[in-house]
Order: structure tokens, then sequence, then C-alpha cells
């Protein structure tokens, strides 16, 4: 859903460089590349910014077809 503050195995701060990974790697940028020049070295931190998937886009449209369907009042 969110990317999580922190990583859960080691506690580093990651949330930060989220926002630049993303924008880099849609621009064409590899990823081991992109997250070396971040800093992120160890593999737990690299497992939860490339593994994770953002669902908040997904769950939201749910929510729109919810609110489509309510009868009116």
């Amino acid at each position: 859903m969110i990317i999580p503050v922190r990583c859960f195995t080691c506690g580093a701060l990651i949330a930060d460089k989220w926002e630049e990974f993303v924008r880099r790697v849609r621009r064409g940028e590899p990823p081991g590349k992109v997250l070396d020049e971040l800093g992120v070295k160890r593999y737990c931190c690299r497992r939860m910014l490339l593994s994770h998937v953002e669902l908040i886009d997904e769950i939201l449209k749910f929510e729109e077809i919810r609110l489509e369907r309510r009868p009116s009042s």
C-alpha cells in the first residue's frame, strides 16, 4: 500500500528514498544503479524498495465503484 518508513529487517530509514527511486526507474535507469546511488547497500533495504507494490490506486478504484452504486437519498 504505502512504502514503510523503515526497513522491516534492519530498521534503516527507506521511505525518504522511495519517490526518487520510482521517478528514476520510470525514466529508464536500472534499479540496481539507482539504489547504489541513493546509498541503499543492504539486501534487506533493497528488497523493501524493489518488491514494493503500490496498491493504493487499485484500492481507490473499488471505493469509486462503491460510491457510484450507492442509492441516492
